[in-house]
């Protein structure tokens, strides 16, 4: 009898190349770049927050309103993508209803991103907060193409009977577009997924399947790097990772379609 087989992917430098880039609102200095997580990461207290918007309304909006009014009069909705320390929504709202940031700043982020890639494919942006200030240190924007392989690995999974899934921390809104560009199924879609939130869906499938393959690049997957059975990280993104994020993992690769072969060996 086939065993079963589930492979998780994570999103962002996983199915996509992105271009990331963050403004430092203590300094005004844009960096390019960045790996959100891990900037996140750097010190404790911090948490990356989500807001559930069409980037295209944020570009709409007066530059000189606060983020807060923004949120409020467009009644927006945030979540907790990462956070380095434990995190809520409410505690993420408070330190944002307490900042001064301006939109102006994410329409910088975001135009930034726009330039660097016509016609993006994905677009995202979102505030890292620190609890222990009680500031939003920076502002970011994300963009990204699918990687040139990626329709055709997930295309090849499945034909070989391979469920694939998509577990990342970026919001259905981007993630529903990308499900539909790859073919992956939306109810195999979980957004807004943590560190943690990783761990418990590969522990979860594990109940479902005979073998769950994790596949991610960022320090959010590395515990469901080690809970899967067989833990993937994916280099391809072309960035620095740590190298402890690499240990946690049981094969590297540099292109997704190496997950095919990964596959067939088993």
């Amino acid at each position: 009898m086939k065993k079963s087989i589930a492979v998780i992917f994570d999103s962002a430098g996983t199915l996509l190349h992105m271009y990331r880039v963050a403004k430092d609102l203590n300094t005004g200095r844009m960096v390019d770049e960045i790996e959100s997580t891990a900037l996140v990461a750097k010190k404790p207290h911090q948490a990356l927050v989500v807001l559930h918007t069409d980037p295209e309304t944020i570009l709409k909006q007066d530059p000189n309103i606060l983020l807060i009014k923004f949120i409020n009069d467009n009644d927006i909705a945030i979540d907790i993508s990462c956070s380095s320390s434990p995190f809520t929504v409410d505690m993420a709202f408070d330190i944002i209803k307490k900042d001064n940031m301006k939109i102006s700043d994410l329409h910088d982020v975001l135009t930034c991103v726009k330039g660097q890639c016509p016609n993006v494919f994905y677009l995202a942006a979102g505030v890292i907060v620190n609890s222990q200030t009680c500031t939003i240190p920076y502002v970011l924007s994300t963009g990204g193409r699918v990687f040139r392989n990626t329709r055709y690995t997930i295309k090849t999974l499945g034909e070989q009977g391979v469920d694939t899934y998509i577990a990342s921390g970026d919001s259905m809104r981007n993630l529903r577009q990308l499900a539909k560009c790859v073919q992956i199924p939306i109810e195999r879609v979980f957004d807004i997924a943590t560190t943690h939130d990783k761990e418990r869906i590969v522990l979860e499938m594990k109940k479902k399947y005979d073998t769950v393959v994790m596949v991610g690049d960022g320090i959010n997957d590395i515990l469901a790097l080690r809970a899967a059975d067989v833990g993937v990280m994916t280099t391809q993104q072309g960035d620095v990772r740590p190298e402890k994020l690499k240990n946690a993992a049981d094969v590297v690769i540099k292109d997704i379609s190496e997950v095919l072969t990964i596959i067939d060996n088993m």
